[in-house]
């Protein structure tokens, strides 16, 4: 993966905002609380992620989307996989987030 010139702007704004954010939460819930926030960010985020192709269970939806697929052409398909891949890029961010407040929720918790 290549990093863009916003990905060089975003990071440390991220990383100042996650540790904002983390500092926030720990103050507020303490460490236990820190674990369960990253279990809810993690569920959601993973919910998201399985959801990419469609937000609908009905069959009949998922069958047409995926007929609609085959019937694009190299370029649209193309299209449809970059836009995708940027969508789904905060979305790894959240998912890593989640991780990290969790094992460090849970893990100073029982450790403390």
């Amino acid at each position: 993966m290549r990093f863009t010139k916003w990905d060089y702007v975003a990071f440390p704004l991220l990383a100042a905002l996650a540790i904002g954010i983390f500092y926030g939460a720990l103050r507020l819930v303490g460490f236990f609380g820190l674990g369960i926030l990253g279990l809810v960010i993690g569920f959601i985020a993973v919910r998201m992620d399985l959801e990419r192709d469609a937000a609908s269970s009905d069959p009949r939806v998922l069958e047409e989307q995926f007929k609609a697929r085959d019937r694009m052409s190299r370029a649209e398909r193309a299209e449809f996989r970059a836009a995708q891949q940027a969508r789904l890029k905060p979305l790894f961010v959240a998912q890593v987030l989640a991780a990290g407040f969790v094992i460090l929720g849970f893990g100073f918790h029982f450790l403390l």
